[in-house]
């Protein structure tokens, strides 16, 4: 029996039916595991950092975004004080 690095959870895994490298999926937190040695078999949990970057960046352009708006905001303000 094989558990699953993220939650502990029991992988029914045989050794000769999974290769190394091959990607699977946990059954209870649905973490994506990789098969890093098969005898005995051995887990990794694939870092999800990647996604995590690119939603970052994702975040800053929206904070960018609000910025401008807030921007824009201003300039209507200052329009309408130089019509008064």
């Amino acid at each position: 029996m094989v558990h699953c690095p993220e939650c502990a959870v029991e992988i029914d895994l045989d050794e000769d039916e999974v290769e190394e490298g091959e990607i699977l999926n946990c059954p209870e937190c649905e973490a994506e595991l990789e098969v890093v040695q098969i005898h005995p078999v051995h887990l990794n949990v694939i870092s999800d950092d990647d996604d995590d970057e690119d939603d970052d960046e994702d975040d800053d352009e929206e904070e960018e975004a609000e910025t401008d708006d807030g921007d824009v905001q201003d300039e209507v303000v200052d329009e309408e004080e130089e019509e008064e």
